[in-house]
């Protein structure tokens, strides 16, 4: 987000989604000779109970530590089994903190496990717009009833965590034939906009996302579809509907709030 509204019905989106202040109670997690995450106390015992025995986890300058070649998928197995994440059967790639784009991934772990594990994890976002004669539009989509986080929440029109071996751009063409029907030749024309990264305190664990944000002009004549039943529906927003729903309410999806503000500075709304 290049500068931040002084509106407080945005800032207060922006703050909430910065509300993790680390260490806060924590210690770092390395894998190998790379900083990865962060751990409760809590979550520290449950490791060193599910890790073999002969595995090291602490290190002198107290912090925990993983050997570069721990099994990470049944690492996070054990702590799905443990009770303290679901295991979602998705794997994830591992990076360093504050690895630039191109970094090779560590390793990869199922996705329930990153909040419990502070874990950076990367998600591909899609502001679908049509320009139509008196404004510019948005695609506002609403999250299934079923889904397990943030149910019936309005959203975009495609997002998704990267999985392990994707690109986000590989990701976000997946994603939108998935989840609203857009033909792959149609979504490769979205263009990267920038980037938003956060650490935020969730019921899950720590949210440590940062999130690839593209636009995509559709053509009028477009009308996405559910397909995989991520998604209830899908409205077609004047762009300054969109603008005072985020503002006055909490209706959208917690991180998308901070994407399409990043979208309303960039258009001078904001």
């Amino acid at each position: 987000m290049q500068t931040l509204p002084d509106d407080p019905g945005f800032a207060r989106h922006i703050a909430a989604c910065n509300n993790a202040r680390l260490p806060g109670g924590r210690q770092r997690l390395w894998l190998g000779a790379h900083p990865v995450g962060w751990v409760t106390p809590q979550t520290a015992q449950v490791l060193a109970r599910v890790l073999p025995r002969h595995t090291p986890l602490a290190r002198e300058d107290g912090h925990l530590g993983l050997p570069a070649d721990t099994d990470l998928d049944a690492l996070g197995r054990a702590l799905a089994e443990a009770g303290l994440c679901p295991f979602r059967n998705e794997p994830f790639d591992i990076w360093p903190d504050d690895a630039p784009a191109g970094t090779p991934a560590l390793g990869r772990i199922d996705r329930g496990t990153t909040p419990v594990l502070g874990l950076l994890a990367v998600g591909a976002h899609l502001n679908g717009l049509v320009r139509q004669a008196d404004d510019l539009h948005l695609w506002v989509a609403r999250r299934a009833r079923t889904k397990p986080l943030d149910p019936g929440k309005l959203d975009h029109l495609v997002a998704g965590g990267v999985p392990a071996g994707l690109t986000p751009a590989q990701t976000l063409v997946k994603e939108a034939g998935e989840e609203a029907a857009i033909p792959p030749e149609l979504a490769a024309r979205a263009q990267q906009a920038g980037e938003i990264s956060y650490a935020m305190e969730r019921p899950e664990g720590l949210r440590r996302d940062r999130l690839v944000i593209f636009d995509l002009e559709l053509p009028a004549s477009f009308q996405p579809r559910p397909a995989d039943g991520e998604v209830e529906s899908f409205e077609l927003w004047p762009l300054a509907r969109a603008v005072e729903r985020v503002r006055t309410t909490d209706d959208f999806k917690f991180n998308v709030n901070l994407v399409l503000i990043d979208l309303f500075v960039r258009l001078g709304l904001a």
